[in-house]
Formats: C-alpha cells, structure tokens, sequence
C-alpha cells in the first residue's frame, strides 16, 4: 500500500498547483460597508478557444481513509472548485503521474483554483451534499487527460 498523509491547504503549499481561495488577508469594504471583498484571488486560464463557464456538481462524499488510483488534468483551462457548503474537502495533486501526489485538506472556508495543466484527483468531499461550483473552460475541443496508476495510493490523516 502506498500512502499519502494529508497536510493543511495553505497558500505557500498548493502554489506550484493553483490558488487557494479564501476570505483573509487584504479586502476592501463595499455595500455601505457590510461586506469585505477579497478581490481577484484567482488567476483563470481557458486559453484561447475556450470561455469561461459556471457549473454545479454534486459528488458523492468520501471517507478517509481514501483509496483512490485515478489523477486527471485539463490542459487548455484552469479549474475552480467552490464548495456551497462549509465542509471540508480533501484536495490531490501530483506535478506529474511519475511524481508522489500530495493530498491537502481544505478547512471548510476554502475553495480552490487548479492552474491549467495541474495533474489532481476527482472532487473529493467527506460530508454530504458534496455541492459545488465550478468555474472552467467551456470550449469545443476536449479538454481532459486522465492516468490511472498501476497501484492505488491510500490518503491518510
């Protein structure tokens, strides 16, 4: 058995994969000042032949210890996962499928934004509804690779 442990989903960390989206750090007041907005935390990438596109997906919620032996990637368009409830969620990436994946547990305020190209498992929740949305490429061309490994890799805490 090959394992992964989880680590925390912080913005050093993931920042080789994509960026973390969350409420802290620096913000802006507006609405009269009733609410803070965390501007411009993602950097979206849908090529050129691609739009952006919103998507609702609802995954059935996993446990951990997790067993999984499927990465996938999206090589014309970065992905965001927004999470409509406040649940975490476990997060895998590899740099590529001959390198160790890592697995990130978000902390249930956190979203994601997976850069173009990023290798990363399936949507991963562990509470149910496991509702989110997605932001990506909407575009005419295929827009995924997907590797299975030859030996499931097992995420522990």
């Amino acid at each position: 058995m090959r394992e992964i442990r989880t680590e925390p989903l912080t913005p050093a960390a993931f920042a080789p994969f994509g960026d973390v989206l969350e409420a802290t750090g620096d913000f802006r007041l507006i609405n009269a000042g009733l609410c803070r907005r965390h501007h411009d935390r993602a950097t979206l990438d849908f090529g050129p032949d691609g739009r952006a596109g919103i998507s609702v997906f609802k995954a059935e919620p996993r446990a951990l210890p997790y067993s999984f032996d499927l990465i996938e990637r999206h090589p014309d368009g970065s992905q965001a996962f927004l999470p409509m409830t406040a649940d975490p969620f476990l997060v895998i990436v590899a740099e590529s499928p001959a390198h160790r994946p890592r697995a990130f547990l978000t902390d249930g305020t956190q979203g994601i934004n997976l850069h173009r190209g990023t290798w990363h498992g399936v949507l991963t929740p562990l509470h149910p509804p496991g509702l989110f949305a997605v932001v990506d490429r909407i575009g005419a061309t295929p827009n995924l690779e997907e590797h299975r490994y030859p030996e499931a890799w097992v995420v522990t805490i």
